[in-house]
């Protein structure tokens, strides 16, 4: 049942995503569009839902299914009557066409994230409690060397620097605690 939740939970996440970066043109600010393209939250996602098993397999495989579950949901909401599409056969299949790296990125990444998801709240990894922090501090300041998607909305900037520092202290502090098990 928790396993349907979390997953049902990730899909409503990647809809939840594609819908702010449309929100622009209903007068909302260049900020949705931004916040819609971090890349750093869809690793938080599988750190999270790989933290949640109790073994490193699990916490892999768990962490590629909810990656492709937000994936699903944000296909759902691209294609969807919301978005003024409709949902048909020939656009899901050019929406899986549409950009290969991302999906490939899913494949590698969903399950590592999910694995350091375990190794932190199982094994009290200090790396891995920092890395998905590390990683949203990080991509506004990747971005802008790379000269890639440069976060402009100085809020967002700032907005996920102290998100990714406050979640490596969360992280580092519930180390510090004994572990529950799910």
């Amino acid at each position: 049942m928790l396993t349907a939740i979390a997953l049902v939970a990730s899909a409503m996440f990647g809809a939840a995503d594609q819908y702010l970066g449309s929100l622009l043109v209903h007068g909302w600010g260049r900020w949705t569009v931004e916040v819609s393209l971090l890349s750093a939250p869809w690793l938080v996602l599988p750190f999270v839902a790989g933290s949640t098993q109790a073994s490193s397999r699990r916490s892999m495989v768990f962490g590629l299914l909810c990656t492709f579950a937000a994936l699903a949901g944000y296909g759902l909401m691209t294609l969807s009557p919301v978005e003024g599409a409709h949902l048909s056969l020939a656009g899901a299949r050019d929406f899986l066409r549409s950009d290969p790296p991302v999906f490939l990125g899913a494949a590698l990444f969903g399950p590592i994230y999910g694995w350091l998801g375990y190794r932190w709240r199982r094994g009290g990894s200090f790396v891995a409690a920092l890395v998905p922090g590390a990683t949203l501090a990080l991509e506004p300041a990747a971005r802008a060397l790379a000269g890639w998607n440069v976060i402009e909305t100085r809020t967002v900037w700032l907005g996920e620097v102290g998100i990714g520092i406050g979640f490596a202290i969360y992280c580092l502090a519930r180390m510090r605690t004994p572990r529950r098990s799910f």
